[in-house]
């Protein structure tokens, strides 16, 4: 009996070890929190969201889940910070997601939608690593832009149609003002003409930049007039009015690493919709910038629907889309500072010049930077930073390790040299936003790869300047493949030259300057309108091989430059038609 009372033992322990093999196995200190659990009223989930992630903080938990369904997120309980974020504008922003500092968590959406009021960030991720982000939409009760059907259009003036529920606004003293905005918002000062049935950046249009002194009337049948001679349209398209800032990015990931973000849709965001900054590993894969389904807009984002500044690690954009936001599907580049003081041979004070670079402060001790002659970018030397002072948002004094050559000058620009990003985007569609396609300039391995473009300016873009944007660019290693290029270029002349081209801002020693190299761009469809596939100069190294190109009447054509390739200033090309 004891032997048989053992053998029973023996097989119920087997058994369970059997069936705990069987079973998925937990971290030990794995954590779960349900968003659901602190929810007291859909009118607003600020107060559960900053509930929740308090418990997510305190307990280290690695998942937070959000139930399925919409909800409404205000900014009167929402998180505070100063913050500075490149290409965007600084400020104390209302936060939703807070994830400065936290490790291992995913926010686990359940095709969740959110709708955020007012000015109000929907995520930050700040000096965070191994973060996920899925399955949720975001938008806006109220966008940051206005959008107006054209009624009529005369030499000295326009007749506009505004859905007054989604672009309310006001005519004060003679003067437009859209009041959609909660806490007011009525600077508009860009106008741009969209096509009403393409949804897309009108054929040739440009943009009108307005001061704001137009005088406006509101006229018995509805319509607003605006006094503006010189501005053209088409009746029945629309005038998109844009803000004049970027103050509501979607997420800002800033000093961070091992972001993922993956089946997420960005119906609208108040400036970009995802900027990074300083960070490395970040993937967004099945990510959409575009229009709400359920609405009429015909934009989505009002600025880039990417963006990454002095990254590092990798970047992989996979099977996004990104569609009629108001500027480039990506820009990814580094930051240059200008020297704006010798003090002494090792020590100078260098500026961020451009105003939506301030505080960026991406210089640190044992870092390595490269000093570059700010009108042609040719690198005169390279020096190691043996210590760093940070005066101001505008100013930094740095310290070297060696003195710099005598020939260096005031206004030559510095930037990091130590990281650069590697860059994948495959099987991503970019399609009816204003400007470019995607914006090249990292030193990394770029593959550009199974993607679809049809871009208003020029699909890619290759840049770089240290005298207006300061954006360190300068391509190493770029292989462009297996894409769809389709009637790009029928937007503003000023947006591109070609399907693919360099815009670099060098303006002395192009002959000796090659700021780009290594273009290797094969097996891609070329359907265009528009003959002028490759505009380049000072790149070393191109190779055109194995491409087709299908010419099409879905467009007029008529700029004035009908060559298919043109370079300039280039060595070691080689095109094969």
């Amino acid at each position: 009996m004891r032997k048989l009372n053992c053998l029973i033992i023996s097989l119920i322990l087997i058994t369970c070890a059997m069936s705990c093999q069987n079973e998925p196995q937990q971290k030990s200190d794995e954590k779960t929190v349900y968003l659901e659990n602190y929810i007291n009223s859909n009118e607003d989930i600020m107060p559960a969201i900053r509930a929740a992630l308090e418990t997510c903080r305190s307990e280290k938990a690695t998942a937070l889940v959000l139930p399925e369904g919409h909800f409404v997120v205000k900014p009167d309980f929402a998180y505070e910070k100063y913050c500075y974020v490149s290409n965007n504008d600084e400020g104390l922003k209302r936060i939703a997601f807070d994830l400065e500092g936290i490790e291992n968590l995913e926010i686990k959406g359940n095709d969740t939608h959110l709708d955020f009021a007012g000015f109000i960030v929907p995520f930050y991720v700040g000096e965070a690593d191994d973060i996920t982000v899925s399955r949720i939409s975001i938008d806006y009760t109220t966008p940051f832009h206005s959008e107006g059907e054209i009624m009529a259009v005369t030499e000295k003036y326009v007749d506009l149609r505004f859905d007054t529920v989604e672009f309310p606004y006001q005519i004060r003293n003679g003067c437009l003002y859209f009041d959609n905005k909660p806490t007011g918002y009525p600077e508009c000062n860009n106008l741009l003409e969209f096509d009403k049935t393409r949804r897309e950046p009108a054929y040739y249009a440009n943009d009108y930049w307005v001061g704001g002194t137009e005088m406006c009337e509101q006229l018995p049948d509805g319509n607003v007039r605006v006094f503006h001679e010189g501005l053209k349209g088409t009746v029945g398209n629309v005038f998109v009015f844009g803000c004049g800032h970027r103050l509501v990015p979607g997420f800002i990931i800033s000093d961070s690493k091992n972001v993922l973000i993956h089946d997420v849709n960005v119906y609208h965001t108040g400036g970009m919709a995802f900027v990074a900054q300083r960070s490395e590993n970040i993937e967004l894969n099945k990510v959409n910038v575009t229009c709400p389904p359920n609405k009429n807009r015909i934009v989505s984002a009002t600025a880039d629907a990417t963006h990454f500044s002095n990254c590092s690690g990798y970047i992989r954009l996979i099977d996004c889309v990104f569609e009629n936001q108001k500027d480039d599907a990506t820009n990814i580049h580094g930051i240059y500072a200008m020297i704006s003081e010798i003090e002494k041979p090792n020590q100078i004070v260098v500026k961020y010049v451009h105003g939506q670079q301030f505080g960026f402060n991406f210089i640190r001790p044992q870092m390595n930077l490269e000093i570059v002659d700010n009108e042609s970018l040719i690198t005169n030397c390279s020096r190691q930073v043996e210590s760093v002072e940070v005066l101001n948002k505008e100013y930094t004094r740095v310290v070297l390790t060696e003195d710099l050559p005598d020939d260096v000058k005031v206004k030559y620009v510095v930037a990091q040299t130590d990281a650069y990003p590697d860059v994948l985007l495959k099987g991503c569609t970019i399609r009816c936003n204003r400007a470019r396609g995607i914006l090249l300039g990292s030193h990394g391995k770029i593959v550009i790869d199974s993607n679809y473009f049809h871009s208003a300016g020029a699909s890619i873009l290759f840049e770089g300047d240290g005298s207006y944007w300061y954006e360190q660019g300068g391509v190493r290693d770029v292989e462009i493949c297996r894409n769809v290029f389709e009637n790009g270029n029928y937007g503003s002349s000023g947006w591109g030259s070609a399907c693919i081209a360099v815009g670099t801002g060098l303006w002395n020693d192009r002959e000796t300057s090659r700021y780009h190299r290594n273009l290797k761009i094969h097996d891609n469809v070329f359907r265009v309108f528009d003959p002028r596939i490759l505009n380049l100069y000072c790149v070393d190294s191109v190779d055109f091989q194995n491409n087709t190109i299908e010419m099409t009447e879905d467009y007029i054509y008529n700029r004035q430059e009908t060559r298919r390739f043109v370079y300039e200033n280039c060595d070691g090309v080689r095109i094969e038609e």
